[in-house]
């Protein structure tokens, strides 16, 4: 398994490191004892699924808050998809700065999203699927977003000739940052 620092402080990409022969190739995109070796969570409550039947459907940018805050890691496993994290955390150095890259069922990579981000992701094929591994249950009451085109972060989304977007996405409200949590981090 191939661990890689993104631009984000303690956000990774995962790759599968291969032992390939004429029938194809396997390897491991999951190892709870590399990845603490890295220092990363290695707790997991839920795998989930999202199937997407339209290229250009987007989905973001979505988080959950304390106590549910969870760490993700997230994977194309049909299709493809543009990934993108935003750093949500008041006291990191990389505040309010995005990441993304693509991530499909031919790359075979993950994205590791850590506690505080916001996570969302636009589907670049039709029937594409994307599998989540989440360290805390869903819990609706702790659910929160930002709009996929809040200007606070500026994330470029590919073109794909329209966005097939949820009317709870697109109502996401204008970044804030959270006093409350910036008070208590002082």
């Amino acid at each position: 398994m191939k661990i890689t620092k993104t631009p984000l402080q303690g956000a990774y990409v995962f790759d599968v490191d291969r032992i390939e022969d004429d029938r194809g190739f396997f390897g491991r995109a999951w190892c709870k004892n590399e990845l603490a070796e890295h220092g990363l969570n290695t707790d997991l409550a839920q795998a989930n699924v999202a199937f997407n039947n339209t290229k250009g459907t987007l989905r973001g940018m979505h988080r959950q808050l304390a106590p549910h805050a969870e760490v993700k890691v997230v994977r194309c496993s049909r299709g493809a998809v543009f990934d993108a994290i935003v750093d949500l955390r008041p006291d990191s150095p990389t505040f309010t700065n995005w990441f993304g890259l693509e991530l499909s069922a031919e790359n075979h990579l993950s994205l590791y999203v850590p506690k505080g981000f916001g996570h969302g992701y636009l589907t670049l094929e039709d029937k594409s699927e994307v599998h989540y591994q989440v360290s805390d249950f869903y819990a609706p009451g702790h659910e929160a977003g930002c709009r996929w085109n809040d200007p606070a972060f500026g994330i470029e989304w590919p073109d794909t000739g329209g966005y097939l977007i949820s009317d709870k996405d697109q109502a996401w409200p204008d970044f804030q940052p959270d006093f409350t949590q910036q008070q208590a981090n002082s």
